[in-house]
């Protein structure tokens, strides 16, 4: 019992810089927590039609569902009800954020090899978890930027082969739009956090990778809390101060969502935003199958994204069995040492960054006088030469660092200085590095 508060103790408070992300994404999940069961105390889930009368004038007398009525009257009747739809907004950015910065961290330093796998795997898991609950979450004020992401994917559904109708009208209830919310809401409130709660839970009871022959991790102490509850504290003023000062998701300018309309110069999320951009920068094809007509523009995009993120989970297991490694590894190791491994993360990033950016084409265009054809045309192109030069690029640098190592720690580091040998010629000046100190 005491070897194992002692692995979670280790755990919960790590010494190592590294897993700061780690914990910054469990403190906005925390602060994500209060603030979402202080709006479920006025939040009313529910698509019955009422007549809005509320303070805001430029919407008094609109129909619209009870889940938006009762949206707005917390953000204008409900006391600091505003900063708390708001600090639940940018706390949910600040936890998407904090775990994609943690998966880099341990696909770069190798962390995800043995025995670290499953940590890979959990983390993956809350990233898919932390995405479906933002969907979910985004979706429950009913105003028109919620029903235009819906529109969106009831599309994707519908242009599924064979199945798309069934598929839509059994996450809608129903005919497009049918009544999402109450489908949407117990995932949102329930089941997903409890499900975030469990990976958090088995990440903080797995037992730290230690050598063998390592002595065990000291125990926490009271500075190790200070600074715990410290990092808690820095979160949540940094969630406040971004809520009271940047206005997020303001529905009140959208109006209700109708299946008739659309919102202008509305984006998704950043963390959403690559799979809106693979729908831009897809080609316009159509095929008839059977009668039935199958739109690559969708599908292609849709395929893409998924087989990406579903590479991204099964990495580990694709570079062991390529490179036959299935020892257990317990020191991380620096992306220079690896320049294939580091080559390919930096090409997904290229990837993601290029179907990210494409999903602001439009606005790009606007604020730079752009022609926005022209601009997807471009980033059709960089989407296929990017990533293969990322990776190209990459390795001619960690490969450039490795011999730069190699030369300091043969010849030592230049200082500069150039001086005159006995027999006339000139040389450079080394000083011994920190390994040949160390190795006298």
């Amino acid at each position: 019992m005491q070897s194992r508060l002692g692995n979670l103790r280790a755990r919960v408070f790590p010494d190592h810089w590294s897993l700061l992300f780690g914990q910054i994404a469990f403190y906005s999940f925390v602060v994500i927590m209060i603030s979402g069961l202080v709006l479920m105390v006025d939040y009313k889930p529910s698509v019955e039609p009422v007549v809005y009368d509320g303070p805001y004038g430029p919407l008094r007398g609109t129909e619209m569902s009870r889940a938006l009525d009762s949206t707005l009257a917390i953000t204008f009747e409900t006391r600091a009800g505003l900063l708390v739809r708001q600090v639940h907004h940018w706390a949910t950015l600040i936890m998407v954020a904090a775990i994609t910065l943690h998966l880099l961290q341990l696909f770069f330093t190798a962390a995800f090899r043995r025995p670290r796998r499953l940590n890979w795997l959990v983390v993956f898991g809350l990233l898919v978890l932390t995405l479906g609950a933002c969907l979910t979450g985004t979706s429950l004020p009913d105003d028109m930027a919620s029903g235009t992401s819906l529109a969106v994917l009831d599309g994707v559904l519908q242009a599924t082969p064979f199945v798309g109708s069934a598929l839509s009208h059994l996450l809608f209830g129903g005919e497009f739009p049918g009544d999402v919310i109450s489908r949407f809401y117990p995932l949102h409130v329930v089941v997903l956090p409890v499900a975030i709660i469990a990976l958090f839970v088995l990440l903080a009871l797995r037992k730290p990778v230690k050598q063998p022959a390592e002595k065990p991790q000291r125990t926490a102490g009271r500075v190790d809390v200070v600074k715990s509850v410290g990092l808690f504290c820095f979160v949540g003023g940094v969630s406040l101060v971004m809520a009271a000062t940047a206005t997020i998701n303001p529905v009140w300018l959208y109006g209700p969502a109708d299946p008739a309309d659309t919102s202008a110069g509305v984006g998704p999320a950043w963390y959403l935003a690559f799979l809106d951009g693979s729908l831009r920068l897809a080609p316009g094809w159509e095929v008839v199958w059977w009668g039935k007509t199958i739109s690559l523009a969708v599908l292609l995009p849709v395929a893409l994204c998924t087989l990406f993120l579903l590479l991204v989970a099964v990495y580990p297991f694709i570079e062991e069995r390529v490179t036959g490694d299935r020892s257990d590894h317990y020191e991380l190791e620096r992306p220079r040492a690896n320049p294939t491994r580091t080559g390919i993360g930096v090409a997904g990033i290229v990837f993601y960054g290029v179907l990210w950016a494409a999903a602001g084409a439009d606005t790009i265009a606007v604020q730079f006088h752009l022609s926005f054809n022209t601009l997807l045309r471009l980033f059709q192109i960089l989407l296929i030469v990017g990533p293969p030069a990322a990776l190209f690029i990459t390795r001619r640098v960690c490969l450039g660092l490795q011999q730069q190592e190699q030369e300091i720690a043969t010849h030592g580091i230049e200082t500069g200085r150039i001086v005159r040998r006995p027999d006339g010629g000139y040389v450079e000046d080394h000083r011994p590095s920190v390994r040949q100190l160390t190795s006298r």
